[in-house]
């Protein structure tokens, strides 16, 4: 009987020793909380948030008075796709990406005044909300031909909405404007037709340049032609003025004797007497 008590006593006291040294490793893992890369660790108190947050690495706390949450301080990818209108009311169906992270000493804040769904209830409707006011700034036209401006004004706006809360917009991009399709044939009706004005114009240009090439043409040829009738007045009245300053007295006589036939006029004056012929004395 001495040896089962004593064999019981022997059993009791191991099995008092592993619940002690259970309960002894128990205690210190709940005083044990590793905050890994990339996060905070916030504290919890009873349920009260502490304003200082754990940074990475291995801390104390404690036991079943304290719980640490962690908090993503992490750059993490968004898309949103959402309806707006444009200027034009045009009907928008956008894509944006969005790359955001949540600011180290807010995590705190954001954790007590939003928990850890702030991407649904922050980020998101910040989004949609912004993408409707810079949209409805601009045409669809000018939404296509201006997509680098938009995205900085998106940009802008969205850090200025979010960063009292601690989230920071690191980078936003339209990844696709998408319209309805009565507005895109539209558009390429638009295109087309404007084609065929810039072609009708440039035929139009093009008949004008002929024309007046042509008519340049016909001026240069009229004054050429004008020209030579001109030259060839004038060498006919330099040819007469010397030919009728080279004529003389003699000459013409000459050019009468030489035209005349030896015959004296038959018709007679009264006085009887002979025609005058230039022969002298």
């Amino acid at each position: 009987m001495f040896r089962d008590k004593a064999g019981n006593l022997a059993v009791g006291k191991v099995t008092g020793y592993i619940v002690l040294l259970i309960l002894i490793v128990a205690l210190l893992g709940g005083t044990i909380v590793v905050v890994e890369a990339g996060q905070t660790g916030v504290v919890l108190t009873f349920g009260r948030v502490s304003p200082v947050v754990l940074q990475e690495g291995i801390h104390l706390k404690i036991p079943f008075a304290q719980r640490v949450v962690a908090v993503n301080n992490r750059i993490v990818k968004t898309e949103v796709t959402t309806e707006a209108f444009s200027k034009d009311l045009q009907t928008v169906s956008t894509v944006i990406a969005v790359n955001y992270h949540i600011n180290v000493s807010s995590s705190a804040e954001i954790y007590k005044e939003v928990g850890l769904g702030y991407e649904d209830v922050l980020v998101v409707p910040a989004i949609n909300e912004v993408l409707k006011a810079v949209t409805a700034n601009y045409t669809a036209q000018q939404l296509v031909s201006s997509r680098g401006d938009v995205s900085v004004l998106l940009d802008e706006n969205l850090n200025s909405k979010l960063n009292e809360y601690g989230i920071i917009v690191d980078d936003l991009n339209i990844i696709n404007w998408d319209f309805t399709e009565e507005y895109i044939s539209a558009i390429e009706a638009k295109q087309v037709a404007e084609q065929n004005l810039i072609k009708t114009r440039t035929e139009q240009e093009q008949a004008l340049v002929i024309a007046n090439t042509e008519a340049e043409k016909q001026v240069i040829a009229a004054q050429a032609e004008a020209d030579k009738i001109k030259l060839l007045a004038d060498a006919t009245a330099e040819s007469n003025r010397t030919i009728a300053e080279s004529l003389s007295d003699l000459l013409l006589q000459y050019e009468t004797l030489q035209k005349w036939d030896g015959q004296l006029p038959k018709v007679t004056s009264g006085s009887d007497t002979l025609i005058d012929i230039g022969l002298g004395e």
